[in-house]
């Protein structure tokens, strides 16, 4: 068997990851996709959106820029343990050059969303990287600490409330249906295997009826408080509207989502949720509820190959469930 890309010195060593704990280290690397590129080939084109930074592992790649008159000079070489295009992510920009394998090169990638998720989910490991970044590009020495505020800033509010459900605290549908799309179409040679996961409450509209929105809306968080103990670094957890969940599974499996959405399925069922509401005549009523859940698997390639499709596949299933008696975890057909 090669080699995990975990045990890359190049990655190990790398500048990026100098100041990080294993812990640290690991949080970030859950984060990559491995890509080939055979030499010769163009990683991006100067001009282009840039939506991912690059490691380089093993191999060679070159920085181009355009001089305007057909000719091109060459900037800058990326040796193993070196990283690349992280500027067009954080500026937002086209990409400022243009980078070439020049011999077989293995990176590891980072999606330009799961950049945000780091800033969002782990900040201080964020702060690392950032700083790591800041201290390679001399243009940013003297400001680099009024950036990275500025950055986590933003990144704790707009960035915040732009993927995220603001009852639960999860990734919202759009978060989740970019990252998915991204995932699928990204141009490596070898497409990874991706499950999606649907997932809805039993019968919420009794607890609705019996407890009034704000104790559905209870429920809703707490079981939504519960995903991650059950989910994986890498995965995706997101509310699409009311009682309505998905989940985006990495590198997994069918039998892998299959056994994770039993588990989401059994912590669901052995929740006991307390609740606070008030009753008709405005008393406060404390009591605890419990409820079940369904939901539908779906995997790339065997279900699809586009996000839509996937989503649509899950759909179906999560309807099988609840047609089959509910409480249960189904497989697309």
């Amino acid at each position: 068997m090669g080699k995990s890309p975990l045990d890359n010195e190049a990655l190990i060593h790398s500048p990026l990851f100098a100041s990080m704990s294993e812990l640290e280290f690991n949080a970030v690397t859950a984060f990559l996709e491995r890509r080939h590129y055979k030499k010769g080939e163009l990683i991006f084109s100067e001009g282009e959106p840039g939506r991912e930074m690059f490691i380089l592992l093993t191999g060679h790649v070159v920085a181009t820029v355009n001089l305007g008159d057909g000719k091109r000079r060459k900037i800058y070489d990326f040796e193993p343990g070196t990283y690349f295009g992280e500027m067009a992510i954080i500026e937002d920009a086209p990409r400022s050059a243009t980078c070439t394998a020049t011999e077989d090169t293995d990176v590891l990638v980072l999606q330009g969303l799961d950049f945000y998720r780091l800033i969002f989910e782990h900040p201080m490991i964020a702060l690392k990287l950032l700083s790591a970044i800041s201290q390679v590009m001399t243009s940013w020495l003297d400001e680099s600490s009024r950036f990275l505020n500025d950055l986590l800033r933003w990144g704790e509010t707009a960035r915040l409330r732009a993927i995220t459900d603001s009852l639960t605290g999860l990734y919202n549908r759009r978060f989740l249906e970019e990252s998915l799309n991204s995932r699928l179409e990204g141009n490596g040679e070898v497409k990874r295997s991706i499950a999606v996961l649907m997932m809805d409450l039993d019968r919420i509209h009794e607890i609705n009826n019996a407890y009034g929105e704000a104790g559905g809306d209870q429920v809703i968080k707490a079981v939504a408080g519960g995903f991650r103990q059950v989910l994986r670094d890498a995965d995706i957890a997101a509310r699409l509207a009311g009682d309505e969940f998905a989940f985006v599974l990495p590198d997994t499996t069918l039998q892998e989502a299959q056994h994770i959405g039993e588990r989401l399925r059994a912590a669901v069922a052995n929740l006991t949720i307390p609740l606070s509401v008030k009753d008709k005549l405005g008393e406060l009523l404390n009591t605890k509820v419990s409820i079940k859940t369904c939901l539908g698997v779906a995997v790339s390639p065997q279900h699809g190959n586009t996000g839509p499709a996937l989503l649509a596949a899950a759909d179906a299933a999560l309807k099988k469930a609840k047609e089959r008696g509910r409480n249960r975890v189904v497989v697309a057909e």
